[in-house]
């Protein structure tokens, strides 16, 4: 079952009934004291045969509510439950759409209308609304993970990375956000590479990235000469040295590891790693010194 589907699941067993009730006892044409307990028991009925599953009764129930006149966003939105776990995403967000009408801080309306909306395809009216919702919903983690995924749909990733961030802080017991938090970073700095390709190809952040990759790979080499690339499209960038001085480190290629150190620290003089690796170039020169 999706995630929305779930939810839909979840506001159902803790929907407060009795309130739904007394505002549907105050509807046009609800005046009696025998109408409005026959009206209670239509609903009980109807969310208890949704909450089982039972969507055919269910549908029954809270359309023939309709029928005698009652309009309420429970019951719409209900209907636009039951369409939505059929898969009828349409007719579902023209029932929450029509929900919001009746009462427009419905919030349950405004995620499940996110969510139908992202199924059909419709990216930037789904993270309207479901923006909405997490505005109306700021501790509900399931209002953050469907904004989430409208904006990770939307290759909006830097946004996406923000909403899985704070989903973490609501709910940090779920591994599973943790994952996802991981996975939309990886693609940020996936995004980021290609925003860097894009805008400016020789730029020194594009070489140092490249760099990095390399040097994991051990290919020193080529990580090398990725670096010095760098230096050479910004000589003023901090940290291109430094890395160059540990990979001559590595090496034990002292002399060239500081002389690029001494370099770094003319860029920044104050660098506790810089300093710190000037101290572990002169120790291991020292130590191998014959």
């Amino acid at each position: 079952m999706k995630m929305s589907q779930k939810f839909a699941r979840h506001l159902l067993t803790n929907a407060c009934v009795v309130a739904a009730c007394l505002c549907l006892v105050l509807s046009p044409g609800i005046c009696c004291y025998g109408q409005s307990t026959a009206l209670e028991k239509q609903i009980v009925a109807g969310t208890e045969a949704l909450k089982a599953g039972d969507l055919e009764t269910a549908e029954k129930t809270f359309s023939q509510i309709l029928r005698q006149g009652v309009r309420n966003a429970l019951i719409v939105h209900n209907l636009g439950v039951i369409a939505q776990q059929r898969g009828q995403h349409q007719q579902a967000a023209a029932r929450f759409r029509e929900a919001i009408l009746l009462q427009p801080d419905y919030a349950p309306a405004r995620l499940l209308l996110g969510s139908s909306l992202l199924a059909l395809g419709k990216k930037s009216e789904a993270v309207g609304e479901l923006k909405r919702a997490v505005h109306l919903l700021p501790e509900e983690p399931q209002a953050r993970l469907q904004l989430a995924r409208a904006y990770e749909a939307s290759d909006d990733w830097p946004a996406a990375v923000d909403e899985y961030q704070a989903l973490v802080q609501l709910a940090p017991q779920e591994a599973e956000y943790a994952y996802q938090l991981g996975k939309a970073l990886s693609k940020l700095s996936a995004w980021s590479y290609q925003q860097i390709v894009r805008l400016k190809p020789d730029a020194a952040r594009l070489h140092q990235s490249l760099g990095q990759e390399l040097l994991m790979q051990e290919k020193y080499d080529r990580a090398i000469a990725a670096y010095k690339q760098a230096a050479r499209s910004d000589p003023s960038l901090p940290e291109i040295q430094l890395a160059l001085a540990l990979i001559w480190l590595e090496l034990k290629k002292f002399d060239d590891a500081l002389a690029a150190i001494e370099l770094e620290l003319k860029l920044v003089p104050e660098s506790k790693a810089a300093l710190e690796t000037k101290k572990k170039i002169e120790a291991a020169k020292s130590a191998a010194a014959p």
